[in-house]
């Protein structure tokens, strides 16, 4: 796991400074080491994690001077071993143990098409050295970001949004069609847009090459197909408790310790029961839990503490008082990428700050909702007419077009409802044959990705750590995409994952309802929380930056806690959010 950077400069030399700029923001996702690369035409910098081979021989850019080829790589190669075992029966010879060389190897076997035969997360950049080709690429769940930047006849990119923000000569201005995104699906803007105008990123499951002459082209390699599979449910029970037995252990692999994020939810406490079942003695386990507030109670401690002492895990908890939320919130914008508005950030940054000074990979529940059904918002497609999509939109969608439009300035209004037209395209299109499985495919393919894949990416290596989502194993997600919907809404949601669940957890964990981890100082804003949300959008502010209007803002304002969204989202805090992250990474208007 690492940061990444570059930038591919055909009409003119690389901006050396500029992409050693954006190095010097990546250092915190790599805080083992740093190294750069460039040519006449191409520039590269990466900050290194060092997971495996912890020798220097896996350091980047990685140069293989008998291929041709120089790669920067932000990820994991799960299945690395088998692969260096193929290749090396090819007759390529390695020198070194690390992943990394496994995929410069590959992609010189099989080109492009040595993403199918990769099993893991990644987004890198490949450089021909002798043609002076270029390809970036990006796993197929998206769990590894890559932005990119167009400016002055070269394309920038780099993992992180701040970073080509750094490299100077952005177009930050707002994007109106991304902010209506923002304020429709609490946060997301789907790839390819940014909230900023002057900033891409390469969907999930892409690769984009970059010729000499500078022509490019984009191909989408990979999406799950939801097809209903007719089998007994003991043969889809015990083929799901397979492909999870396999995702977990696969993300066992490094040269240094893994340990889990224990929530005490169904998701995570299942990967620790699989890890114990699979033989993991004395797990690292860590959980984290935050002062109650207006009758919210702000931890679970009473369910993690369960689930560590039944498997033995070495298990720290991490009480986080009200006090400190502020500065919480303040250094978890600073680490995302996007402005994200979940509760959640700000748990995974905190969590993620006690966790980096013992370990620095672990495994996350990440993704279990959106690939199993565990959300609201399924149950009430199971009989909706159409393709379903009304249906969504009504359930899942904060607020109307109409809202959205009053929401912001008038130059940045819409004739047109983008977001609307973004789910009827996707409910319309082919490979999906029941409106639940349309909703999880967007979700798996959009909401997750820019949303909780993002989040935890973000939160945790802004203190260098990798993060591993074994519900997100392709080929997991390929399966359960296959399950008939029935098996997925059974129990409330998540029916045949519980399934498994019932020979492995306490029934306590199995069985109680499914919550929102709440930091209840956001949920309902007072106090400290709610100055800072004041100062904010004070009406200076807001004129100032021209992204909101402030009669809706005020509005807000009158009313702090009462203006809800359907999942019952704040909405001033979503207001908030926005301007809390452009004030941070934008700077002043």
């Amino acid at each position: 796991m690492c940061g990444i950077g570059g930038e591919v400069a055909l009409r003119r030399a690389p901006d050396l400074g500029a992409v050693r700029r954006i190095g010097d923001v990546l250092a915190p996702r790599g805080p083992d080491g740093s190294g750069e690369w460039h040519s006449p035409t191409v520039a590269l910098t990466h900050r290194r994690l060092k997971v495996i081979d912890l020798s220097t021989a896996g350091d980047q850019p990685f140069v293989d001077s008998e291929l041709g080829l120089v790669i920067v790589f932000n990820g994991c190669i799960y299945n690395h071993e088998e692969l260096r075992a193929e290749l090396t029966a090819a007759g390529y010879t390695f020198h070194s143990h690390s992943d990394t060389e496994a995929l410069v190897k590959a992609f010189h076997r099989w080109g492009e098409r040595c993403v199918e035969h990769l099993i893991g997360m990644f987004a890198f950049a490949i450089v021909e050295t002798d043609s002076g080709r270029v390809v970036l690429g990006r796993d197929r769940l998206g769990i590894k970001p890559l932005y990119l930047a167009e400016l002055d006849g070269a394309l920038r990119f780099a993992s992180t949004l701040p970073a080509l923000l750094a490299g100077g000569g952005i177009d930050d201005e707002i994007d109106p069609v991304a902010l209506h995104h923002y304020l429709s699906f609490h946060s997301v803007v789907p790839a390819p847009m940014t909230i900023l105008r002057g900033v891409r990123k390469l969907p999930p499951a892409t690769l984009m090459t970059i010729e000499p002459d500078g022509s490019r082209s984009e191909q989408r390699y990979w999406s799950a197909r939801f097809t209903d599979e007719r089998a007994s449910e003991a043969d889809w029970e015990a083929a799901t408790l397979a492909a999870l037995e396999t995702a977990v252990e696969r993300r066992m692999v490094a040269d240094v310790p893994v340990g889990v994020l224990l929530s005490g939810g169904l998701d995570s406490s299942l990967i620790v029961a699989l890890l114990a079942a699979a033989g993991q003695r004395e797990l690292a386990t860590f959980s984290i839990g935050f002062d109650s507030a207006n009758g919210v109670s702000g931890d679970e401690f009473e369910y993690s503490d369960l689930v560590a002492a039944q498997f033995g895990t070495s298990h720290t908890r991490i009480e986080v008082e009200t006090p400190h939320v502020v500065p919480a919130i303040e250094s978890a914008i600073a680490a995302m990428s996007e402005p994200m508005v979940s509760h959640d950030c700000v748990a995974f940054h905190l969590l993620s700050q006690e966790v980096s000074r013992h370990i620095k990979v672990v495994q996350s529940g990440q993704g279990a909702d959106e690939v199993f059904a565990g959300y609201s918002w399924y149950q009430p497609l199971a009989d909706a007419p159409g393709t379903g999509a009304a249906e969504y939109i009504a359930e899942f969608v904060d607020r109307s077009h109409a809202e959205s439009s009053a929401a912001v300035d008038v130059r940045l209004r819409l004739d047109r409802d983008p977001s609307r037209e973004l789910v009827e395209r996707s409910f319309a299109a082919p490979g999906a044959s029941t409106a639940v499985d349309r909703a999880l495919r967007l979700d798996s393919e959009v909401m997750l990705v820019d949303d909780p894949v993002k989040r935890v990416d973000n939160m945790t290596m802004d203190y260098g750590i990798e993060a591993r989502t074994p519900f997100l194993d392709h080929e997991l997600v390929e399966l359960i995409a296959r399950c008939p919907p029935e098996l997925k809404l059974a129990e409330d949601g998540k029916g045949i994952l519980k399934r498994v669940a019932r020979g492995l957890l306490p029934p306590q964990i199995v069985d109680r309802p499914k919550g929102y981890f709440p930091v209840p100082a956001l949920s309902h804003l007072e106090g400290d929380v709610l100055t800072l949300v004041r100062d904010t959008l004070s009406t200076e502010a807001i004129a100032s930056r021209g992204v909101f209007d402030r009669r809706y803002v005020r509005t807000l304002l009158a009313a702090p806690n009462d203006h809800l969204t359907t999942l019952e989202g704040n909405k001033l805090w979503q207001v908030a959010l926005l301007e809390l992250w452009l004030g941070k990474h934008v700077g002043a208007a």
